[in-house]
């Protein structure tokens, strides 16, 4: 407790802490939609895209590399959702072929032109986190929470309708719910989601903070609500424990988070089979 007490004293601790609780949030809160419309892929493959947009911006010396990462990665989660719709491409198969090209090119062209001369740790440190986390300068950390803002209050604001979407879509598009914009919503709060996550886990590790703590949840809880509130509890709970623990362990941070996810759903599974 005295070691965690003093590691607080430093600013870069606390930025970390904030912002992963925030991005944590965030991720719960839409991975319950997500893992019910089937759509969790949806995760990983905007990761890999994410990944090719950061090492664009890594080649090109943007100070700010977000300024394309993002845009890029919402231009392909709306371009995901237009392409899976279409007969010829299935979801599946065009979430695989863009998030595998976008993979293939950000490390081919990190390899051409390498920022720095250590390659494979500016790319260990972009697929799994490493511990980008805790240097994040005070813009980023503002940056972080005007967008996980935005997030959390276009969810609340839209909830009604993202619940009919998930559960009966066909249904509510006949009662003129406008189901194309709302699905387009998603997948542009996912983009940010998944961006914001980077600087967290990496984007291998993201669609974790997705997808766990929705399925924890729901071995334990059937209302949509309860899953909902649970999950944000649970995701936000597993991101300040894996924080602490790597501080103190010296572990990776997005390991140690997922690692942490992973035990929650182990305990929130053997609760539910209790529970019955």
């Amino acid at each position: 407790m005295n070691t965690l007490i003093t590691y607080l004293d430093y600013p870069f601790v606390r930025y970390a802490l904030i912002v992963g609780v925030l991005i944590a949030l965030c991720s719960s809160l839409l991975g319950v939609t997500l893992v019910l419309k089937r759509f969790s892929y949806i995760g990983d493959g905007l990761s890999h895209v994410a990944f090719g947009a950061m090492a664009v911006a890594a080649v090109t010396g943007l100070s700010d590399r977000m300024i394309l990462t993002l845009p890029i990665t919402i231009l392909c989660a709306i371009l995901l959702l237009w392409t899976g719709q279409n007969a010829k491409i299935k979801g599946d198969a065009a979430i695989a072929m863009i998030s595998v090209g976008a993979l293939a090119v950000g490390y081919l062209l990190m390899n051409i032109f390498p920022a720095s001369s250590n390659v494979s740790g500016d790319v260990c440190t972009t697929l799994f986190g490493s511990a980008k986390i805790l240097t994040l300068t005070k813009s980023e950390v503002i940056l972080s929470i005007v967008l996980s803002v935005i997030v959390v209050i276009l969810f609340v604001a839209f909830y009604n309708r993202f619940f009919a979407v998930t559960f009966d879509e066909n249904f509510a598009k006949a009662v003129g719910t406008k189901t194309n914009i709302l699905n387009l919503l998603i997948a542009t709060i996912i983009a940010v989601i998944i961006v914001l996550a980077m600087n967290l886990v990496g984007s291998l590790l993201v669609s974790a903070l997705v997808i766990f703590p929705a399925l924890s949840s729901m071995r334990i809880f059937k209302c949509f609500r309860s899953v909902t509130i649970f999950s944000a509890c649970l995701s936000v709970f597993c991101a300040l424990s894996g924080i602490i623990l790597s501080i103190l362990l010296q572990t990776p941070v997005g390991s140690t988070i997922v690692v942490t996810d992973i035990a929650a759903f182990i305990i929130c599974t053997v609760a539910g089979k209790i529970r019955g």
